[in-house]
Order: C-alpha cells, then structure tokens, then sequence
C-alpha cells in the first residue's frame, strides 16, 4: 500500500521533530494528540513541506503552548 505524499510528509516530521525534541515519537505524538493538534500540523503539509523544517518546528512549538 502506498502512503500519499501528505502520510508521508506528517510521518517524516513527526520523526524529524521528535529527533529535534530528543524525544520518542510516540511520545511526541501523545503530547499532540492531547493538546487537539494533530490534525491542525497534518492539515499544514501546504506550508511545512515548502519550508525550511526549523519553520514548521517553531509553529509547532507555539501550537502546544
């Protein structure tokens, strides 16, 4: 089965955030799915994959505060 570009996009930074974070990425993916916000980074592809990582990091960041 092959992932569309948008899986594929979230799997990487979910992998790529929780490395920046040192944290597991089931962990990192609890922590979104508790504060509602999963769906809000996955629905972003648009943006975060047409921008330097460090951006998308940021957003996050601010999103779970």
């Amino acid at each position: 089965m092959e992932l569309d570009e948008e899986k594929k996009f979230f799997i990487y930074l979910l992998e790529h955030y929780a490395a920046y974070k040192n944290k597991a990425t089931a962990q990192v993916l609890s922590e979104w799915d508790g504060k509602k916000i999963t769906q809000k980074i996955y629905d972003n592809y648009w943006l975060y994959h047409t921008e330097a990582m460090e951006n998308a990091y940021k957003d996050i960041d601010a999103m779970l505060q």
